[in-house]
């Protein structure tokens, strides 16, 4: 065989740049950049080397041959030239690979099985002994690449994908790959941090993957020193003798690297869970005396080194792909910023984001940033000098200040120095009073937001103090830029963001997403991890009952004098219509030793008004088990079990079968509903009539039936009129809070005549 070889590192998407500096370094020659590759020469040592020390390619390919191909036979006449005896056993097994498409090929399955049968045909003895297929651990693992019409057949000697190092069995839920982390960290100057003694925290650590590749960088561990099983370990132009010399020298190396003093490398991860995996892959990984991983919260980090050594914080923030996501990702970018400003001071940060509009919120400059791939995700990589000329603040600092914040620095960072270090080039003392950190200032779109919530909450304060209410609307869409709903659930905010018009640019509608997230906590003085955010677009059938999230987590409200049960996060509604509170007020006031019969009751909160109103007894009708166990909770809540009924059933049919009497009835019905435990579809534009019909003739002489609905565009039959006593109450039904929003719903009061 030649004693160079046409070689193919493939690579993770925007990692070839690095990729052909480090192959040039390990000896790859005539090296040049593809998409997801790097092609050169190699001797058979430097293939070995790559295969051994790339940390960041994804396989080795040695290129057996390049041939061009018009269609299936001259693939399989290209592959069958090959003398397949020189590089595996008759008897053995391959795995076949095939990428591209064209000259007639257009299926990789058949692209493949043509290789496949063209290596058989050529292995196969008088006997029968033939190549069989294994595609987990074969002994050959051929790939071939179709491009352009020609084929490239290459022999894939690193077998499994080299970022498969061996150490991590255990991940958490949105791992990087190995390869790409120890870009990262290459990008972020941890190479040349760590030969200065630099330390290096992930105060998100996860299973930690960082800290593994860091450490191997950092103690010249080759990345795949560990690994036992390779795609040359069966090929017959394996050169064991010079592999093994690689390998021993490489083993030397780390073994070199591992007895130094080891550097302070630590993991910092809030979830209990993943805190034994990351230890147990640090342990596979053989550094367990270089790494250390602990339980925090990144609102506690702070590194702290010994003798007060500088170095990099990097992490990998989650990117958000629920709804509700926004808020608890915002705050948690926004404490990022704050720990790296007040704890990490003069240190480097490398932050790596899927979403770089968060990483604006932190409140710290980036002075360079590179693009990246996490699989098919565009990520980006912020790099930060963690100095306070890179903190984004409230104010402008003027020169004097800026110099007292440098000398400042230099005092924090050689406290033990002699005593002449204390002083500046003036000769004046540098005093050891603290630097004051200032929190990232609201952009002036989140500026004027927050001046619109501080100026409607003065404006509703007096009302609310009133009437002792403790859930209100705070704001609904009144700048239209800053389109969703905020309300106030006791000391809970809920933000229901509404989708943007197509029209809008989805950056835009983001941005201003984030700067008035930024704002609600400041403006409303309510903690930030008490915001839930939830996108509100047009519903159709069952949509706006489905089931969101699983916190099952339940906060108790006052309305009325009695107590209602409010879940901010399972549901796209919280279980407490407030546009509806003087509706269940009016009940309350009305329901005195009458019958009540609450229709699509929902979680039964005006049955619950009714009973507190002294109801002689309260009936809620809903299809839905969920709510209606969620009613049960309300009624027991306040002490109200006895003599309230809930039935589950279809409204319609429950009461075509209904033959009590009611005299109080209220019906506040959904839009649209097709849901499968009912007999057709239900709309309420059009079966209004028969459902007023139905409840009508439960409703006892002299009782009264209350009709109310959302939907804009209801328009109540007039012949409804010709039979019964309607009144249009909707003014009466319209709180302060949704003064600005009069078509939130619309109500009836409708009698016998």
């Amino acid at each position: 065989m030649s004693d160079q070889f046409e070689i193919f590192l493939t690579c993770p998407k925007g990692l070839e740049g690095l990729l052909i500096e480090e192959a040039v370094g390990l000896g790859l020659e005539e090296a040049r950049e593809h998409t997801s590759a790097v092609r050169g020469m190699a001797t058979m040592e430097t293939a070995y080397r790559l295969c051994l020390w790339s940390r960041l390619a994804n396989r080795v390919l040695l290129v057996l041959k390049r041939f061009p191909m018009k269609d299936a036979e001259d693939l399989y006449h290209g592959v069958l030239d090959i003398e397949w005896q020189d590089h595996m056993l008759n008897d053995g097994t391959l795995a076949v690979e095939f990428s591209g498409h064209g000259s007639g090929i257009d299926n990789t399955h058949f692209g493949a099985l043509k290789v496949k049968d063209a290596i058989v045909d050529k292995l196969r003895t008088p006997q029968g002994d033939r190549p069989s297929i294994d595609k987990l651990n074969p002994d050959l693992r051929i790939h071939l690449r179709l491009d352009r019409g020609e084929a490239i057949l290459s022999l894939d000697l690193s077998g499994h994908s080299l970022h498969q190092r061996g150490y991590r069995l255990q991940q958490g839920a949105a791992p990087l790959k190995e390869n790409l982390a120890a870009a990262i960290l290459i990008r972020s100057g941890w190479p040349r941090i760590a030969a200065e003694g630099g330390a290096l925290a992930d105060p998100m650590c996860g299973v930690g993957t960082f800290l593994v590749e860091a450490a191997m960088i950092a103690a010249d561990m080759a990345p795949n020193l560990r690994r036992e099983q390779w795609g040359f370990t069966a090929w017959l132009g394996h050169v064991p003798a010079l592999w093994k010399k690689l390998h021993e020298e490489a083993s030397e190396r780390a073994a070199a690297g591992l007895a130094k003093p080891p550097l302070w490398i630590r993991g910092y991860e809030a979830d209990p869970r993943l805190i034994q995996p990351g230890r147990n892959n640090v342990e596979r990984a053989g550094l367990s005396e270089w790494i250390k991983i602990y339980q925090g919260e990144v609102g506690t980090f702070e590194p702290r080194p010994d003798q007060n050594q500088k170095g990099l914080v990097i992490c990998n923030p989650p990117y958000g792909e629920r709804l509700g996501d926004e808020a608890s990702l915002l705050y948690l970018y926004q404490n990022l910023g704050e720990r790296l400003r007040q704890a990490c001071l003069n240190w480097e940060a490398a932050v790596f984001t899927g979403a770089p509009d968060l990483g604006k919120r932190m409140g710290i400059r980036s002075h360079k940033q590179y693009s990246f791939w996490n699989g098919a995700l565009p990520c980006k990589l912020l790099l930060i000098k963690v100095t306070p000329d890179q903190f984004v603040t409230g104010e402008r600092r003027t020169p004097e200040q800026r110099q007292v914040e440098r000398e400042q620095a230099e005092y924090d960072q050689a406290p033990n120095e002699p005593q002449e270090r204390q002083y500046n080039k003036n000769g004046n003392p540098i005093k050891p009073v603290p630097v004051v950190v200032e929190q990232p200032r609201l952009s002036e779109g989140g500026q004027m937001f927050a001046n619109r919530l501080q100026k409607n909450l003065k404006a509703l304060g007096k009302w609310v103090k009133r009437e002792g209410i403790d859930c209100y609307r705070v704001y609904d869409a009144d700048m239209p830029e800053y389109s969703m709903a905020i309300d106030l659930y006791h000391d809970w905010v809920h933000v229901q963001e509404y989708a943007a018009p197509k029209s809008i640019d989805p950056e835009k509608a983001s941005a201003r997403m984030f700067d008035a997230l930024a704002a609600i906590p400041q403006a409303l003085n309510i903690d930030k991890s008490r915001v839930v955010v939830k996108r509100r677009e047009r519903q159709s059938g069952t949509k706006q009952y489905e089931r969101q999230a699983a916190q099952g987590k339940f906060v108790e409200v006052n309305e009325g004098g009695v107590k209602l049960l409010v879940n901010l996060t399972d549901y796209l509604d919280t279980g407490l219509f407030l546009d509806h509170r003087p509706m269940r007020m009016r009940i309350q006031k009305e329901a005195a030793g009458k019958r009540f019969l609450n229709l699509y009751s929902y979680t039964a909160t005006a049955s619950v008004h009714a009973a507190k109103g002294g109801a002689r007894s309260t009936t809620s009708v809903d299809l839905s088990k969920t709510y209606l166990d969620w009613a049960r909770r309300n009624l027991s809540l306040n002490g109200f079990s006895d003599k309230n009924r809930l039935e589950q059933g279809d409204v319609m049919v429950w009461l075509d079968a209904c033959r009590d009497e009611f005299d109080l009835i209220f019906i506040d019905p959904p839009t649209f509903s097709n849901s499968k435990r009912m007999e057709g579809i239900f709309d309420v534009q059009r079966d209004q009539v028969q459902l007023i019909d139905l409840a009508m003739a439960r409703l006892a002489p002299g009782g009264v039936l209350y009709f109310s609905n959302n939907f804009r565009k209801f328009e109540l039959e007039p012949n409804l009129a010709e039979r019964y006593a309607v009144e249009e109450i909707t003014a009466q039904t319209i709180d302060p809070d949704f003064a600005r929003n009069g078509k939130i719903h619309r109500a009836w009061k409708i009698t016998a005549r």
